[in-house]
């Protein structure tokens, strides 16, 4: 059993849901994703998604991409975010995955991936651009050392396609609230409650909502339907001017994460 396993079975014994941020790693620069990381896990949140910074990503949206192109830009490396993440773990008590491009991964070879990452602490990736239909190998790999393979679900997925996604998937499943990119939304879509009702009846899996969530009513409407709830472009947007203002952008941070855990 991974760490994210353990961690749905302990939140479903208490009747409790999942508040799951997520931050780049390296924007601005690693010093700040590290006070980020032990920032959140003191305020309680149950996992933080780590987004390795990548040029091509398919699913983010500008607030995403902008705050990839500022990490690039400080050639921030894989094995430096590994060894970053490695120096935290004794302080941190929240599982953690990685969010990253399957490119990234074939690069260093796949095991090597896996391996690494656990070692720096890490208990699961997202792959978001990994089709199912190719899916086996690295799954085969996370399934022999318990380390989560978390896949998507789309609002377009075809049914048949999303019970397949999660028979091949670990963890949690990532369901996609809106149809397109990252970033945050005044509103949801209709209909949003009963596709993720739909899908719970086909997979023990935990579900878990993202894309789009970055209000108090936003959590209100979705906890009672999901396993966890995921929040990205709403507390990357303060990492803007984290750079010349990181008390700011840490407090502006504190606050929405205090105010979104507060309506789950």
């Amino acid at each position: 059993m991974s760490a994210i396993d353990q961690l749905f079975v302990n939140l479903r014994q208490q009747g409790r849901k999942a508040f799951m941020p997520f931050i780049t790693a390296g924007d601005p620069h690693l010093e700040f994703t590290s006070h980020l990381l032990t920032q959140l896990n003191r305020l309680g949140c149950h996992l933080a998604e780590v987004g390795i910074p990548y040029s091509d990503p398919i699913a983010d949206g500008p607030v995403i991409q902008a705050s990839y192109t500022r990490a690039l830009g400080k050639h921030v490396k894989l094995r430096e975010i590994f060894d970053c993440v490695e120096r935290l773990k004794p302080q941190l008590t929240m599982p953690l995955v990685t969010m990253v491009s399957y490119a990234s991964i074939h690069r260093v070879g796949l095991e090597h991936y896996v391996e690494s990452a656990m070692q720096a602490g890490f208990s699961g990736a997202i792959v978001p651009d990994l089709l199912v239909e190719e899916s086996g190998p690295l799954a085969a790999i996370c399934r022999q050392r318990d380390f989560s393979l978390i896949q998507l679900v789309t609002p377009t997925t075809p049914p048949e396609r999303a019970v397949r996604i999660a028979e091949s998937s670990s963890g949690f499943l990532y369901f996609v609230s809106v149809t397109g990119i990252t970033g945050e939304r005044t509103e949801l879509p209709a209909g949003l409650v009963d596709r993720v009702d739909w899908l719970r009846q086909r997979t023990p899996l935990p579900i878990c909502i993202g894309f789009g969530i970055s209000r108090p009513e936003h959590v209100r409407l979705l906890a009672p339907v999901a396993d966890g709830l995921i929040v990205g472009s709403a507390i990357v947007r303060h990492l803007t001017d984290a750079a010349s203002h990181p008390a700011e952008a840490s407090a502006k941070i504190e606050q929405l994460v205090s105010e979104l855990m507060a309506a789950l």
